[in-house]
């Protein structure tokens, strides 16, 4: 299920494994990256990914490019066939051990190509001198289930995360709260009792299985408005012991959201801030690509300024870099859900209305190109070169 911690398990596995030089292929869907929000650049990445880890098949692979020039633009099962099944087939007589790592996320766009992909690369058992491995995380969608259902129960086996014994996970998150509060101590110069174990259990209690809960926790003590015991104190006297894991995170959403963009602020100034937050998150939310704070506060034509003060305050819930021309994205897919969905979010002032905001940014793109025209450039002619127009004109 959701935030219960398949994205940082599968990294975690695919780093170590690159570590010991023996990851073959990565790759990792994510909504509002282009490339990988879908599975069309699957299989070329993976060739391309498998060319760089094993030489003895880049030269297969080449002819495969070259004898089928429109690869790129072929289904995935051909892809599959000429760019990695056939290469392997013709690999050298020596053993060869590949292990490949895939998380569908909870981004994945389209469920139905994750089943084509099993089929596909479960043609691989029968290779002679290459045996595969793979490891893929996923939530708990029909298609995937009914993916691995088409294939025979010795090729794969599955391990169902949510299913693992409460106590287990929660000795887990225990162990998480106590490591990353622990440096706090001596940056804040808090007593050496902080945070005590009654506060752990009773954040361990509220994550209820569910890592994504004590990720966000964490850093909104690390990086919130006020001190971490503040921080902390806040999380506690707002969240009920009795709520189901989801309430639980959409309770600590709403709490970080009232603290952090609002404030103690008075009413008129909260309106303000609330329909700045919409505006602003509500247009990253909604979004297919995502995009650099700057390149954003240039498309809803509002000073980047505000843009960067309204993001700064959510660093517990957005990634936001120094680097401004560095994408900003979103932690987890759970806000993004909680943010579209009234049922959940339940501060109407933060609530995104999706079909408005894509209107809303339809409207403005087309502001932006209606300055379109004939040679906007003004060049002499169509051969002129590209460092023959001056700069700001580009």
């Amino acid at each position: 299920m959701a935030g219960t911690g398949k994205s940082t398990i599968s990294r975690t596995i695919a780093q170590e494994l690159a570590e010991k030089k023996r990851l073959a292929v990565s790759f990792f869907f994510t909504r509002g990256k282009r490339d990988v929000s879908h599975a069309r650049m699957f299989f070329t990445t993976i060739a391309a990914q498998l060319a760089n880890s094993l030489p003895v098949l880049r030269t297969s692979i080449s002819d495969a490019i070259d004898n089928n020039a429109d690869i790129f633009q072929q289904g995935l099962r051909e892809q599959w066939k000429q760019l990695i099944l056939n290469p392997l087939k013709i690999a050298p007589t020596q053993s060869i051990q590949l292990v490949v790592v895939i998380d569908a996320r909870d981004e994945y766009d389209s469920m139905q190509d994750i089943q084509l992909i099993l089929q596909l690369i479960a043609e691989a058992k029968d290779l002679a001198t290459v045996q595969i491995k793979i490891f893929l995380t996923s939530r708990p969608e029909i298609p995937i289930f009914d993916g691995f259902r088409q294939l025979s129960g010795e090729v794969y086996q599955d391990f169902i995360l949510h299913s693992i014994p409460l106590d287990t996970v929660n000795a887990d998150i225990s162990t998480f709260f106590r490591q990353k509060l622990s440096p706090l101590k001596a940056k804040h110069r808090l007593g050496t009792s902080w945070p005590d174990e009654l506060t752990i259990e009773r954040l361990v209690e509220r994550a209820a299985g569910l890592f994504i809960y004590a990720a966000t926790t964490l850093r909104f003590i690390q990086d919130g408005i006020d001190g971490p015991e503040e921080q902390l104190s806040l999380i506690l006297s707002t969240t009920k012991s009795s709520l189901s894991a989801t309430e639980h995170l959409d309770g600590i959403y709403t709490t970080l959201l009232q603290h952090s963009v609002l404030g103690k602020r008075g009413f008129q100034d909260c309106e303000q801030l609330a329909g700045r937050f919409r505006q602003v998150v509500g247009s990253i939310v909604v979004m297919f690509n995502t995009m650099p704070a700057r390149n954003l506060a240039q498309l809803l034509q509002i000073p980047f300024q505000m843009v960067s003060r309204t993001l700064d305050c959510l660093r517990s819930v957005l990634k936001v870099l120094e680097d401004e021309t560095q994408y900003v994205g979103l932690f987890h897919l759970s806000f993004r859900d909680f943010l579209l969905d009234s049922q959940r979010c339940s501060d109407s002032r933060f609530q995104i209305d999706e079909k408005e905001r894509h209107t809303s940014l339809f409207r403005k793109c087309m502001e932006h190109i209606s300055h379109l025209r004939e040679n906007i450039c003004g060049l002499w002619g169509p051969g002129a070169l590209i460092t023959e127009i001056p700069h700001d004109t580009i």
